[in-house]
C-alpha cells in the first residue's frame, strides 16, 4: 500500500583491461621502490661497510672519536671492546661500535 517496490539495477559490464592496465596500475609502485633503494637503502649500506672497515682496520696509537664525542688514543684493543686513553693515566673501555672516526695523526695533543 505505501511502500513501493524497489528493483535492482544491472550491474555494470566488468571492465576487461587485461594485463596491461594492471602493469600500469604497479608502475608507480614499483618506480617508487626503485627510487627509495638508491636514495635510502643503498648509501646506508655503504655507510654500515664503510664503518665496520674502519673499525676492524683500529690499531694502538689511533687517535678516535667515540659516538658520546669524547676524544682519546686507542690503548689496547680486544675483540669487542677498545680502551681509549683520555688523559695521562685515564683509560676509558668502550665498545668498538662505539668509535665513530678515527683522526688524522698529531690531531690530539
Amino acid at each position: 500500500m505505501f511502500i513501493t517496490e524497489a528493483f535492482a539495477q544491472a550491474a555494470p559490464p566488468a571492465a576487461t583491461g587485461g594485463t596491461e592496465s594492471t602493469l600500469l596500475s604497479m608502475a608507480p609502485l614499483v618506480l617508487m621502490f626503485v627510487v627509495l633503494y638508491f636514495i635510502m637503502i643503498r648509501p646506508q649500506m655503504k655507510r654500515q661497510k664503510e664503518h665496520k672497515a674502519m673499525i676492524e682496520a683500529l690499531a694502538k696509537g689511533d687517535e678516535v672519536v667515540t659516538a658520546g664525542g669524547v676524544l682519546g688514543k686507542v690503548s689496547r684493543l680486544g675483540e669487542t671492546f677498545v680502551h681509549i686513553e683520555v688523559a695521562n693515566g685515564v683509560e676509558l673501555q668502550v665498545q668498538r661500535s662505539a668509535v665513530s672516526q678515527v683522526l688524522p695523526k698529531g690531531t690530539l695533543k
